[in-house]
């Protein structure tokens, strides 16, 4: 932007000793880290230089597949390279070869990225951003390609430019979803509640009395019929609060549950946490 905020990959910047950004006017200046999440591979550069030309944001969520996209950035330190393509799907969580976690989920598109394209933008009809390039699937580009929608791009950046870390709420559960078998013997609609395979010792969930093979039925108000979404809503709950759940047994008891959040924190780990970097250009 135009005070000088970067936002890029966190694998992008994961073990450099220092950063230069170089940019198209040809100006040549050191990189400060603000801050970067791993959960959802990104991270916050700042310089301090005058004029600088902000890009402007898109919304993802106005996408539609088929629509036109265009990719800049290095594949390969081949510098100011533009490819094109067009939106193969939407909400993609995981694939093949992608690193995936509960708070990550891509654009697919057939736009040629391969690797020094990590961190760059993908822009609409209109130049606004509505992505960050990340990844692809294999070693180089094979028709198939990953980037995080502005939606999600642009909330993380916000909160790393003002925080440097990512708070999120911690339950301690592994969800998954109802075994069909289970889902009759609860007597459960299709798609509804999500199972608890597993319980953190001790942790919020354990301490609040869940237990493996509960049924999450509702999360302060949200009807769980998703793990990734459910893990979601969990991560944006205030920590600290108190979540008031509706949880199923397989006596088929319905019972209500209050659970104290804790704290789960995507740190900057350039100042905490420096044994805990890998490098890789996805």
């Amino acid at each position: 932007d135009e005070e000088g905020y970067i936002l890029t990959n966190f694998h992008v910047v994961t073990g450099a000793n220092g950063l230069l950004v170089e940019l198209d006017d040809g100006r040549i200046t050191e990189a400060t880290i603000i801050g970067a999440d791993e959960a959802t591979d990104l991270a916050v550069l700042k310089i301090d230089l005058p004029d600088l030309i902000a890009a402007e944001w898109g919304d993802s969520d106005d996408l539609q597949v088929g629509d036109l996209v265009w990719a800049a950035g290095s594949p390969f330190g081949l510098r100011r390279s533009v490819t094109f393509g067009i939106v193969s799907a939407l909400g993609r969580r995981s694939s093949s070869g992608v690193t995936n976690t509960a708070y990550q989920e891509y654009l697919q598109t057939d736009v040629a990225i391969n690797p020094g394209n990590s961190g760059g933008p993908l822009v609409d009809v209109n130049g606004n951003v509505v992505g960050i390039n990340t990844a692809i699937i294999g070693q180089s580009y094979r028709g198939i390609s990953f980037a995080i929608p502005s939606t999600i791009a642009r909330r993380q950046y916000e909160l790393l430019k003002r925080d440097g870390w990512i708070e999120r709420g911690y339950l301690g559960v592994s969800p998954r979803e109802v075994p069909e078998r289970m889902r009759r013997v609860l007597n459960l609609a299709g798609g509804e509640g999500v199972l608890i395979s597993d319980v953190v010792r001790p942790g919020p969930a354990y301490n609040a009395g869940l237990r493996p093979r509960d049924v999450i039925l509702s999360w302060n108000g949200y009807m769980a019929d998703d793990p990734t979404l459910l893990s979601r809503e969990i991560a944006a709950t205030e920590v600290g609060s108190t979540a008031d759940v509706v949880i199923r047994r397989l006596d088929r008891e319905e019972k209500p549950v209050d659970v104290k959040l804790a704290v789960k924190v995507g740190i900057s780990p350039y100042s905490t946490r420096p044994d805990t970097l890998s490098s890789s250009d996805r």
